[in-house]
């Protein structure tokens, strides 16, 4: 099996456990965070989506790694219908479809780097700070706004953080395997515990009353796309065919994310938490 093959089995089987993880962050919100318990669960989940994530990465592009992490939701789809005992209608499949088949374009389309992925100082300050500022603001913007906007809005800077710290993980990876521990910048490898961290906290409290539809999807669409475009800026990532390549790209990103967002839409069927809610707003309206 090539470098692709590996990047791509680990990439799946990262966004099942990943997948798993939510369904138990979910859970875990809806008893208010409490159950040490479930807490294991989520972590123990969480945790090996990261290893086999920071794996792949050692095998394959950001920008391939990264859009595969989209099959979280995927995945979460049949997990939610099975644990809320509902069935996943002909709209969700053509969703899964569209998911798909805008993967399999981008992964036709990548090219394996022969390059190792350096990222030296003070570049890596740079990327971490403004990363720090984007994630500080939309963190800030969150608390002042209704439940649904704030949960979008958190899930969007977990999303931004777990992005980079891809970015970052890549390039600790790739100037530990060329140079061995000493080659390793301590500021990145801090920083990826940090982004990586945070944006862990921040996709639980995501979680808290808008279900697991919209959180997820927030962080399934602004990860891949924050992680990718930062791998083409930082790292040269190219694809085939120049700039038609990079067109086909966005096509295939675009219908990508159509099915993202569709697939959250039916799933916030299976959410009770979502139900919930929606009787709320018609109660007082």
């Amino acid at each position: 099996m090539g470098s692709l093959g590996w990047a791509v089995t680990l990439s799946v089987l990262s966004a099942a456990s990943y997948a798993a993880a939510a369904v138990a962050q979910e859970r875990l919100a809806e008893h208010g965070q409490r159950g040490l318990t479930r807490w294991a669960v989520a972590l123990l989940l969480t945790g090996g989506g990261v290893v086999l994530h920071v794996v792949a990465l050692n095998f394959g592009t950001v920008a391939v790694v990264q859009a595969l992490g989209t099959l979280t939701l995927l995945f979460a789809l049949p997990i939610a219908a099975v644990r809320y005992r509902t069935s996943i209608g002909r709209a969700s499949w053509i969703d899964a479809i569209l998911t798909v088949l805008g993967l399999a374009l981008i992964l036709s389309l990548s090219v394996e780097s022969s390059e190792p992925a350096v990222l030296a100082p003070p570049d890596d300050r740079h990327l971490a700070l403004i990363t720090l500022a984007v994630v500080a603001v939309l963190t800030l913007a969150a608390w002042p706004a209704g439940p649904r906007v704030r949960s979008v809005l958190l899930a969007a800077a977990a999303g931004v953080a777990f992005g980079i710290a891809s970015v970052l993980s890549k390039a600790v990876l790739a100037a530990f395997t060329d140079g061995g521990a000493g080659a390793v910048s301590p500021f990145a490898g801090v920083a990826v515990l940090v982004f990586a961290t945070g944006g862990y906290v921040l996709g639980q409290l995501s979680y808290g009353r808008a279900g697991l539809a919209a959180p997820l999807a927030t962080v399934s669409v602004a990860n891949p796309i924050v992680a990718a475009t930062a791998g083409v800026v930082v790292f040269d990532e190219s694809f085939r065919f120049g700039p038609a390549g990079l067109l086909m790209v966005g096509f295939a990103a675009a219908v990508m994310t159509l099915g993202v967002l569709g697939l959250a839409r039916r799933a916030a069927a299976t959410s009770p938490s979502d139900s919930r809610d929606d009787r709320r707003t018609a109660d007082l309206s």
